[in-house]
């Protein structure tokens, strides 16, 4: 009997585990935690449903002496069979008014956002293929100290 509830945990785990995920993320270390402006992180990513919508994040860690309440970043986006890039300049808040950081994790002084680069709104890829998504940060000060990690998160909107 033991046998039996064994070997059906065992394929439950392996049918599951082999679902596919609605979510892409990735996320790039930055070198000694100072971002300089000519490292441009770039995330590949691959849409097969083109009829779904999508939320399109920035995640970042940094740590607590990080000296701004936002960052200002030039995001490249290369659609699939595309040589060309589009480029959209955007302020990503990080932290309220009287300082506080808006991270949704922290731990002891490492600070992690989830900031949304679609606000209230959806992306809709109306293409199959692979896409390309490049990061710049733009901020008046080179390098730009105390950042730890950036990347993509792309969840399916599921209805």
């Amino acid at each position: 009997m033991k046998t039996i509830l064994y070997s059906i945990l065992f394929f439950s785990i392996i049918f599951t585990s082999c679902v596919p995920s609605n979510v892409f993320e990735k996320n790039v270390t930055i070198p000694n935690c100072k971002w300089k402006s000519e490292f441009k992180p770039t995330y590949d990513f691959e849409i097969t449903d083109t009829a779904s919508d999508y939320s399109l994040f920035l995640t970042m860690r940094h740590t607590d002496a990080y000296q701004f309440a936002n960052i200002w970043l030039n995001i490249y986006t290369r659609m699939p069979n595309e040589k060309e890039s589009t480029s959209m300049r955007i302020e990503v808040p990080l932290a309220q008014e009287n300082g506080k950081w808006l991270a949704r994790k922290s731990m002891n002084e490492i600070y992690e956002h989830k900031a949304s680069l679609t606000g209230s709104g959806a992306v809709h890829f109306t293409k199959r293929g692979i896409y390309s998504i490049q990061l710049e940060q733009i901020m008046r000060v080179n390098p730009l100290k105390d950042v730890m990690s950036i990347g993509i998160r792309l969840e399916k909107i599921v209805k």
